[in-house]
């Protein structure tokens, strides 16, 4: 794919709200992750894989363990996903996932956010035939050579395989995420994954160049981010340093 996803990591993270929200977004995907496939991690591998990730994100353990207890309780609030599709400055592609329990105020809050710095919110499909949903890790490593030849061993299907910059970067469809992860526990413990995640993988970059573009799309970027319904924000975007 030619590009380093980890440094792309770095560059959308440098953009995310106060922790405060950050661990509120982890919360309630927690919260429906259980409320919907059951409390328990073992039995519920997508729980087991989003509390990996909000530890490695660093959210205080009270936070998931309210989550998931406030998961196991009858009743409770009534979340739904909901994802919005567009052209964000520069004419970048973007997916924006949510959940919510109001729909209305939603799209509200987020065709604002297109509005105020000048983008096209579009229809369903508008942009995300031009992702792919996909496994990601990344990791240190020189050798990823040795980690493909690992992987296929195991019989798992694996897209990409890319070094840049002492980075390895693994892409595999969606559902190899859980196969991958136990392989590299298995065996190759010697790389700590840095990023582990399903998430939409542009096809192609754009990049967004130009005073005015660019300071809207920083603008667009926060006001998402702003935003309590949204949970991930995925766009092509090349921001040159």
């Amino acid at each position: 794919m030619g590009r380093a996803y980890q440094n792309r990591k770095l560059s959308m993270a440098k953009t995310a709200g106060a922790k405060t929200k950050v661990y509120s977004k982890y919360g309630k995907a927690i919260y429906v992750c259980a409320k919907n496939g059951g409390v328990d991690p073992d039995g519920n591998l997508a729980l087991r894989g989003l509390i990996d990730r909000a530890k490695k994100d660093q959210v205080p353990t009270h936070v998931i363990e309210n989550a998931i207890k406030k998961a196991s309780g009858a009743g409770g609030e009534d979340f739904v996903e909901a994802r919005y599709e567009g052209f964000g400055p520069g004419n970048c592609m973007v997916i924006i996932d949510c959940l919510t329990d109001n729909g209305n105020r939603t799209i509200k809050d987020v065709r604002q956010c297109f509005t105020k710095s000048h983008a096209k919110i579009g229809s369903s499909g508008t942009v995300s035939h031009m992702f792919d949903h996909q496994a990601v890790f990344a990791f240190k490593g020189e050798d990823d050579e040795a980690v493909l030849e690992n992987l296929m061993m195991a019989d798992i299907d694996v897209t990409d395989v890319e070094l840049e910059d002492g980075i390895i970067t693994v892409y595999a469809p969606h559902t190899e995420f859980f196969k991958i992860k136990t392989e590299f526990a298995n065996s190759m413990p010697e790389f700590e994954l840095e990023v582990e995640e399903i998430t939409w993988v542009p096809q192609n970059y754009i990049d967004v160049e130009g005073e005015e573009d660019l300071a809207n799309f920083e603008k667009f970027i926060a006001m998402l981010d702003d935003c309590d319904d949204v949970q991930n924000v995925y766009h092509n975007a090349e921001i040159k340093d």
